[in-house]
């Protein structure tokens, strides 16, 4: 007899718009049933459904060989998903939070990374998790990780902003054969403010394609995960001023969609660059060099960045408030920059 089908995807089925982690659940369950060569691997996912949820129901309709819950050891089981790989399937790891990939850091990096180029053949197999900061989790449960692989070539890193683009990009992911990051940002999982209808049809979003969310000729920011909400936010406020902001939202990071930000600079000639990973030897710093090269005679301003400070996470709430970027620094930096 057939499972019921998790709540989480039966309500995006019936119509009703999805929160992004309902999304991120149900691009995991249309691809399980489209392709039997996919399987879970994660702490927790089975018959407790994962920390977030997001796995609930899945062990009922795929069983344990396809829905594996695995012991606390990072490394172990992301090797093991490589063996799979190999072997054919398309795993899909989860880390309960990415603040723990790290153990996995070697097999990912040195192993995974590098498939390809040692003649190995595809390595299709993807890392998600839960990122980000303002859920008062403190140093382990709140990090941002993309930089620690940005730097890997055979990796790609993928980190959505909306419901619409989490859902097809986890199936591009999925369905690639090169090995994905894959950042949820957990205060976007159930904010109502991203809640979207997901089209009817079988949909993917491309990976490597950075998104126009808003158009402007005085002003480019670039940025991504939570912070494009924030931008948004930031990009309204300036409206009443009379100030149009053109919004990027990269949604890949790895590789970098270089033409799409060129192309903005080039019409507005400004950029602010905006991230919630700290500050040194984040993407900003890749960014800003990129453009230089690329768009340096379009300039009419410095680029200017605003990110989280360089300190790990606080766990206390008013210094996690204080070590986030928020709106009100966006709308400072942005107007220094309009007005330079």
């Amino acid at each position: 007899m057939t499972a019921a089908i998790p709540t989480q995807v039966a309500r995006t089925r019936s119509g009703e718009p999805a929160t992004f982690l309902e999304a991120i659940s149900e691009a995991l369950w249309e691809e399980m049933e489209r392709d039997e060569s996919v399987f879970l691997m994660g702490e927790d996912i089975g018959e407790y459904g994962g920390a977030f949820k997001v796995t609930r129901g899945f062990l009922a309709r795929f069983g344990a060989t396809r829905v594996v819950d695995t012991p606390i050891s990072e490394g172990g089981f992301t090797g093991a998903a490589a063996g799979a790989a190999h072997m054919g399937l398309r795993p899909v790891v989860e880390i309960q939070f990415m603040d723990f990939v790290s153990p996995a850091y070697d097999v990912l990096t040195n192993y995974i990374a590098t498939s390809r180029y040692r003649g190995a053949g595809p390595l299709p197999l993807v890392v998600r998790g839960p990122v980000g900061g303002g859920s008062r989790g403190g140093p382990f449960h709140s990090q941002n990780v993309e930089m620690a692989f940005f730097h890997t070539p055979g990796l790609k890193i993928v980190y959505p902003a909306t419901a619409r683009d989490a859902k097809g990009l986890l199936k591009s992911a999925i369905r690639d054969d090169d090995p994905v990051i894959f950042e949820e940002h957990k205060g976007l999982y159930r904010a109502p403010h991203c809640r979207e209808l997901l089209p009817d049809e079988d949909y993917v979003v491309p990976i490597g394609e950075a998104r126009t969310v808003l158009e402007g000729d005085d002003l480019t920011v670039v940025t991504y995960g939570l912070m494009v909400h924030r931008s948004l936010e930031a990009a309204a406020t300036l409206a009443r001023d009379g100030a149009r902001i053109e919004v990027i939202d990269l949604r890949t990071l790895l590789p970098l969609d270089e033409e799409a930000i060129s192309a903005s600079v080039r019409k507005t000639g400004k950029l602010l660059i905006v991230h919630e990973d700290t500050r040194t030897g984040g993407i900003a710093g890749e960014i800003a060099m990129r453009v230089n090269e690329r768009a340096f005679e379009w300039l009419d301003g410095p680029i200017l960045r605003v990110t989280a400070i360089d300190s790990p996470v606080p766990f206390s709430g008013e210094l996690e408030d204080y070590f986030l970027p928020s709106v009100e620094d966006v709308v400072t930096a942005a107007r220094y920059l309009l007005d330079y």
